[in-house]
This record gives C-alpha cells, sequence and structure tokens, in this order.
C-alpha cells in the first residue's frame, strides 16, 4: 500500500514538474496535441454516446437500465478516452522523450544528453516503434475485454476490468520514456513495471482519473511523462 501511494504522489508532482525553470519550454508540443484530440473525443463522445448506449443495452434489461447505465457510460467513456489516448502518445512520443529527458536533469541535476538532428530522428524512429510494440500488447488484452464489454450481465464487471486495464497500461506508457531514453526495450519496461508493480499502478490510476475529467485531460499526458520520470528516479534506475 505504502508503494501504491508513493506512485500516486509520483504522479501528482508531475503538475510541478512541467513548470520547472527548462522543462516549460519542452511541454508546449505534447500539451497542444493532447488538447486536439481530447477536444476531438470529447466532441465525440457527446455526439455517439445516446446511439452506442441504445445500441448496447438489449430491451429485456430495460427494468435494470438504472443500474446498467450509468456502467455502460463509464465504460465507453474509458474506451473513447483511452483509445484518443493511444493516438495522441504515438503522434507525441518523441517530444515526450525529450520532456522527460530535461525532466529528469531538473532531478537530479545531471545535463540532459545533447540532440542534434541526426540524434533527434533516431529517437522518433525508436519511440515510434516503441509505440507501435506497445500497441500491438493493449490489443491482445484489448479484444477479450471488449468482448465482456458488450455480453449482458456479464458486462456488468466491464469498468472494474477496464479501470485496471488503462491504470496498467498507463504505467507501461509513460515509464517507457525515462527507461527507453536508457535504451531499454518493451519487454524491459513490462519487467520494470512488474518490479514495481504498485507504485507503476498507483501511477497509472491518477493518470487515468486524469484523462476522464474534461480540462484536466489536457493536461494528463505531460503530467504523467514528468511523474514517470519521476517514479523511474526515485523508485531505482533499472539495471
Amino acid at each position: 500500500m505504502v508503494s501504491y501511494i508513493k506512485g500516486l504522489f509520483d504522479a501528482l508532482s508531475g503538475f510541478r514538474l512541467i513548470f520547472l525553470s527548462g522543462v516549460k519550454r519542452y511541454l508546449v508540443i505534447p500539451l497542444v496535441i493532447n488538447i486536439a484530440l481530447f477536444a476531438g473525443a470529447v466532441t465525440l463522445l457527446s455526439q455517439q454516446m445516446d446511439a452506442w448506449m441504445q445500441k448496447l443495452l438489449p430491451d429485456w434489461l430495460g427494468f435494470l437500465e438504472w443500474i446498467i447505465w450509468p456502467l455502460f457510460a463509464i465504460t465507453i467513456a474509458l474506451v473513447i478516452f483511452y483509445s484518443f489516448t493511444i493516438v495522441a502518445n504515438i503522434i507525441a512520443a518523441p517530444f515526450n522523450s525529450l520532456l522527460s529527458s530535461h525532466i529528469e536533469a531538473s532531478l537530479t541535476g545531471e545535463k540532459p544528453q545533447d540532440m542534434n538532428q541526426d540524434k533527434f530522428w533516431k529517437m522518433v524512429l525508436r519511440t515510434v516503434a516503441s509505440e507501435i510494440r506497445k500497441l500491438l500488447y493493449f490489443i491482445k488484452w484489448l479484444i477479450p475485454l471488449a468482448i465482456v464489454t458488450v455480453i449482458p450481465v456479464v458486462n456488468v464487471v466491464a469498468p472494474f476490468l477496464w479501470f485496471l486495464y488503462a491504470a496498467w497500461s498507463f504505467s507501461l506508457e509513460y515509464t517507457d520514456y525515462p527507461l527507453g531514453n536508457r535504451g531499454k526495450l518493451f519487454d524491459d519496461i513490462r519487467e520494470y513495471n512488474r518490479n514495481h508493480r504498485m507504485r507503476s499502478l498507483g501511477l497509472g490510476t491518477v493518470v487515468f482519473v486524469m484523462t476522464s475529467i474534461p480540462f484536466l485531460n489536457f493536461f494528463a499526458m505531460p503530467v504523467a511523462v514528468a511523474g514517470a520520470t519521476r517514479l523511474v528516479v526515485k523508485a531505482g534506475k533499472p539495471s
């Protein structure tokens, strides 16, 4: 439980870290990307929610609508916001790595790695490849979750499963940046998070909550990058 609370604090500390001197300039691009995509997610959700709910809720469960409707609504919101988060991270991956590098430098006092044009494009290729590898991993677990979501009665537990899935996925997503800057691959990142499971879930929980709150979700990505960087610095760098 102590480790979980530390993970919560790691994530919340991101609000302070993104405004440190020498870091703010690297915040702009991830923030703009996140705002644009989450605005699209909110628009889609507001326009399509009722239609999706009518399709997912069978007529014979109408008498339970007052219970099931909120659960379906939460599940749909999770799916939409989580999907848009994945897209935002693919686009912003190189800039998130730069942000993580400078936040770590502020935390440790070490100079961030010099990034000339050649190194930048190598980083672009590495981060995009890593995002695709993570996406395939997430899809592997997304399919059974999607099946559970549309099965009547069974889908009552779907929001809780989505929460666990989202918290774990967010921890993998954002610790990738400080760990990837050290040359770690996705298998290494999964192992690192397993070794710090509760702290990682604490981080992922805060990120999940942030992505679910209007306006606050605009800042979710850069804050999560900062929080994950702090987690890696404080929990211990991988060997």
